[in-house]
């Protein structure tokens, strides 16, 4: 608020106060004075301490003094002998006229003592409700750009400027760097005219303030407070337009300190979570290349093996060899093609490119199409299929479950013996009747307890064959896309068991 404003709302509130103390004076006459023979001195001399305290309390000490003057003479004039005259004649009127006097100028001094101790009571706790609200909300989890705007909607809220401008380098460094422009971050209040902006932002980098500063003359000026954390500059506030008095430039003080330090872990937030991004980049790029070097050239190594026995004309091959030798090829490179399979569907999820199609099917179309989808390395003999004959059909995105149900059973016959047996059951899952529980068990070494939770995460082996960590990350990304929920059979005592649950339709059953 600017001194204009603030003469002008103290003018008002003395002539209210004036107005109010002489209405309420005229008002305690006109009771009083048919009662004039029967009242004692002193009773007019309380009941006249009443107009000063009303206008004390309205327009402060001096409208008080306007009022006990105003008393005075009333009380003067009408109520002590001889009536109507301005003349005191005995010794114990001139006692009465001086209590009056000492009484109400004491009882207005201690009403404007309280009043401003009111007044200053409640601008501190304001203050304190503003410093609470903005430090909640500096210690909060708010984005960049709302941070910068509520700091400075709090300053304009508070101390009433033309406009409130919040001053950043441009480059998003720490601090301003010397040749370095400036941006307005923030604004609040009346719109910041074009030159006020390039005024801000000439500063080339250099820090304007540590402290608060104020251009020239007298009355409305603009202050600046630069934002300091650790002697080091991170900002500028500038208001436009305002009056500081000694309270208010130590609340600034603290609201640009508060500031500060908010803005300062914001950027030390954002640094932090742009070395975890890095951190996260580095740990995909060393386990790809860890992928690539084993699941991509070991399949790899034993194609070329196998053409190059092919191919050599002096050595004669049996047609069980060649026989052998092209189901090498064959098997190696649908391993091959698995795996580039998995990285794109990993691409395809990451990118958030992945989209649900889903169609009705049974269980046993669904486990065929896993199996063919591994090219003949997991036989049909090898997997046993047990579900109820009412099982509902599933509703699913047959692409994306039958790639879950394959790297399923994949896993499981690489850890597996030989000879024993994969299982897939399936049933209507407990307490949800619009969801299928589907599982695969397998025969193997099973997974150690520590290592479940952590057995879907990207690139996360865990001893299950030595594959690249990708299949049960897809199949996760595949089972909760259809919002389900995919884990490890805590229960299994030998080998292991995966379970998944994906939505049923319950009008059709698969024996319908």
């Amino acid at each position: 608020m600017d001194d204009g404003q603030a003469r002008r709302g103290r003018h008002q509130r003395i002539v209210v106060g004036i107005v109010a103390t002489l209405v309420s004076l005229g008002a305690v006459l006109a009771i009083l004075l048919p009662f004039r023979a029967s009242l004692s001195t002193a009773i007019p001399a309380l009941v006249f301490v009443l107009p000063a305290v009303i206008g004390v309390v309205i327009g402060g000490f001096w409208v008080g003094v306007v009022g006990a003057a105003a008393g005075f003479l009333a009380y003067d004039f009408f109520f002590l002998p001889p009536y109507d005259a301005l003349t005191v004649r005995s010794a114990q009127n001139w006692v009465a006229v001086a209590v009056y006097i000492a009484v109400v100028l004491i009882v207005a001094q201690v009403v404007a003592q309280l009043r401003a101790a009111r007044q200053e009571a409640l601008r501190r706790n304001e203050e304190s409700d503003r410093l609470y609200e903005l430090s909640q909300a500096l210690i909060g989890d708010l984005a960049f750009p709302q941070l910068l705007t509520h700091i400075v909607d709090t300053v304009q809220g508070v101390f009433e400027p033309r406009w409130t401008a919040l001053v950043l380098p441009q480059g998003g460094h720490d601090e301003p760097v010397p040749g370095e422009t400036l941006e307005v971050a923030a604004t609040a209040g009346q719109a910041v005219s074009d030159a006020d902006v390039a005024s801000l932002t000439s500063a080339r980098g250099e820090t304007r303030s540590m402290g608060l500063v104020a251009d020239g003359g007298r009355g409305p000026r603009k202050v600046s407070v630069a934002l300091v954390v650790n002697e080091r500059p991170v900002g500028m506030l500038v208001l436009q337009d305002v009056v500081l008095e000694g309270a208010d430039r130590s609340l600034l003080g603290t609201f640009a300190n508060q500031s500060a330090l908010a803005v300062d872990r914001a950027r030390l937030r954002d640094e932090a979570l742009r070395a975890r991004l890095l951190e996260e980049i580095d740990r995909w790029r060393r386990a790809l290349m860890g992928a690539a070097s084993h699941d991509l050239r070991t399949p790899l190594a034993a194609v070329k093996t196998a053409v190059s026995s092919l191919r050599q004309t002096g050595t004669r091959l049996s047609e069980e060899d060649r026989a052998e030798l092209l189901e090498l090829i064959e098997q190696q490179s649908d391993r091959l093609a698995r795996l580039v399979t998995n990285l794109l569907d990993m691409t395809r999820i990451e990118s958030g490119a992945l989209e649900i199609r889903p169609t009705v099917m049974p269980l046993d179309e669904l486990v065929d199409e896993a199996l063919g989808n591994l090219g003949g390395s997991v036989g049909h003999e090898r997997v046993r299929v047990e579900a109820p004959d009412d099982l509902p059909m599933l509703r699913i995105d047959h692409v994306l479950v039958s790639q879950v149900l394959a790297n399923l059973l994949d896993n499981a016959d690489r850890v597996s013996p030989n000879a024993s047996m994969i299982r897939v059951t399936a049933r209507v899952a407990p307490g949800s009747a619009d969801r299928i529980e589907i599982a695969v068990s397998d025969e193997g070494p099973g997974i150690p307890h520590n290592e479940r939770d952590r057995v879907f995460e990207m690139f996360s082996q865990n001893g299950r064959g030595g594959g690249a960590g990708l299949g049960l990350a897809i199949a996760k990304a595949f089972v909760e896309a259809h919002g389900g929920l995919i884990w490890v059979d805590p229960s299994v005592v030998i080998g292991a068991r995966i379970v998944f649950t994906v939505p049923a339709d319950a009008r059709v059953t698969a024996s319908a």
